[in-house]
């Protein structure tokens, strides 16, 4: 088969007519993924009971998962002009529905980590190949409508995916978390078989399978000590030690490689273009923020405040709502306007919401969490589009399938990294106050001298003490979370400075605007 033979030559104007079917294909198998990422771990607990293993054990379910989706996203560009994107994108939702099919039913712990791991492997070009159909397929001037439409995939798994699992883990079994998919995985196939064309595949590039191991052995390796760092208490553990000196090489020695080889594995034009860059710098922050207060809100509102799962969805359900909304309304208006003025705006009504958060107490009601969640929600919308579209812009579209790799890479890096380390913040935040806290709990302290002798917080009498340190430890922590939430407006608004680093697309000089087309044009 000729490298033309059955691909799609048409224009995006032209396709347009099946560009409605193709959106709803993409997105369904954006939404497998991205709803994966989150949907098994709140089931950890009854896998842990049904498989019989231990805490430490089950996490490896997890883990197995991010570490092979973070090494096998990188591949996503060089498999597509390898084999084409169409071809690559079937057998991702073939692989990642039928792992999803044996997960549900694994028997052991050993067999439900291999299949998260081929779940992985096939589930990291979901998201970067629906991201680069989306692109290809609408023109350049609904670019920012488009990306509103691939955000909001992306944004409901994280948000609705804890909600999801719950609901069906209670409802039903652990096991269906992972049955959930096939319908969809199935639509999604069929969608995609249907009205997806294929892209014309580039002139075929040696595989630097050198330069793609170190760059998986420093990913993978990082992945470990960020997902196991709390657990195994950093740097006090040989395994952390050694995985982070093994990232560390596998880095240098990557980009030693890829400066001085003929063909590296990412392509250096990538590498060279200041928007992409940026972008990504800003897309590993917002990583942070997002997917570290999507970790942090749920065992606040139920260890704290003791809302069942499934109210605790609910109750969390308004923020996706209020981010579909703002994706929307600005992907409309992105080619009227400079998309780093919407971007900024997100920007400062996510660090809004984050200050708003540094007000939460153990007296509050459901609707301070609502009404924040609501505002982070509209920040977050306002982010993502603009942000996709600038990070793309003076990208050329054959470089866009593995550049979008890149994108997601740094997303789920970002996320990797925020949640490591709040919820180090948090563990530590919690022992510091709670032993400050402790201070003044003794019999000298007039305050609790005055308690009536049948009061719960009685000091001299056990029950009492017990009582006293319960509350203790619900103050520590309510401490001990506000802190993280003035530690992610910090991150937020330490994105700001970056935003001048990125060029309006529509302000490009007419001469790169005439090379550009010229490109395009041939391209297509």
């Amino acid at each position: 088969m000729s490298a033309t033979e059955g691909v799609d030559t048409r224009t995006p104007a032209q396709a347009g007519g099946n560009r409605a079917m193709v959106t709803i294909s993409v997105m369904l198998a954006t939404l497998i993924q991205t709803i994966d990422n989150t949907i098994a771990n709140v089931a950890l607990p009854h896998m842990q009971g049904g498989l019989s293993t231990t805490q430490d054990q089950i996490a490896w379910v997890l883990t197995s998962y991010i570490v092979a989706a973070a090494i096998m996203t990188p591949m996503t560009g060089w498999l597509a002009a390898r084999f084409g994107r169409k071809r690559l994108f079937l057998l991702s939702v073939v692989g990642f529905t039928v792992a999803s099919l044996l997960c549900g039913a694994a028997q052991t712990l050993a067999q439900i980590v291999v299949f998260r791991l081929f779940q992985g492997l096939f589930g990291a070009a979901l998201v970067p190949l629906s991201q680069a159909v989306l692109l290809d397929v609408y023109p350049r001037e609904r670019h920012g409508y488009a990306m509103a439409l691939w955000g909001i995939g992306v944004m409901i798994g994280p948000i609705f995916g804890p909600v999801l699992g719950g609901w069906l883990t209670e409802s039903y079994s652990w096991r269906w978390v992972f049955y959930i998919n096939l319908p969809v995985g199935i639509l999604a196939y069929l969608g995609i078989l249907a009205f997806v064309e294929e892209h014309r595949l580039d002139a075929p590039r040696p595989f630097d399978f050198f330069g793609f191991a170190m760059l998986s052995l420093a990913i993978g390796a990082c992945q470990l000590v960020l997902d196991r760092g709390e657990q195994k208490d950093w740097f006090a553990s040989n395994e952390i030690i050694v995985a982070s000196a093994l990232s560390g090489l596998g880095l240098y020695i990557f980009i030693v490689h890829s400066a001085t080889s003929k063909h590296p594995f990412i392509d250096p034009r990538v590498l060279r273009d200041r928007n992409f860059i940026s972008g990504i710098l800003c897309m590993a922050v917002i990583g942070v923020v997002l997917f570290a207060n999507l970790a942090l809100l749920p065992p606040l509102m139920q260890d704290l405040l003791n809302y069942p799962v499934v109210t605790t969805g609910l109750i969390l359900a308004p923020r996706g709502i209020g981010t579909m909304i703002s994706m929307i309304v600005v992907g409309r208006f992105l080619t009227r306007m400079d998309p780093r003025l919407p971007l900024l705006a997100g920007l400062l009504l996510t660090a809004l919401s984050l200050y708003q958060m540094t007000g939460f107490s153990l007296a509050m009601d459901e609707w301070m969490v609502i009404r924040t969640g609501i505002v982070q929600g509209l920040g977050m919308g306002f982010i993502f589009p603009p942000l996709s579209t600038l990070t793309f812009a003076t990208l050329l579209p054959q470089l866009r399938t593995e550049a979008a790799g890149l994108f997601s890479l740094m997303r789920n890096i970002g996320a990797s990294i925020g949640i490591s380390v709040v919820e180090t913040l948090l563990a530590r935040g919690i022992q510091i106050n709670h032993q400050e806290i402790a201070e003044h709990v003794s019999p000298y302290n007039a305050m609790l001298r005055i308690l009536p002798a049948g009061s719960l917080w009685n000091v001299h009498t056990l029950t009492g003490q017990a009582m006293l340190d319960n509350e203790i430890n619900r103050q520590a922590s309510m401490i001990a979370y506000i802190g993280d939430f003035k530690f992610m407006m910090v991150v937020t608004l330490s994105t700001v400075p970056l935003l001048f680093l990125l060029r309006n697309p529509h302000r490009l000089s007419s001469a790169e605007a005439q090379i550009k087309g010229a490109v395009e044009a041939a391209l297509d």
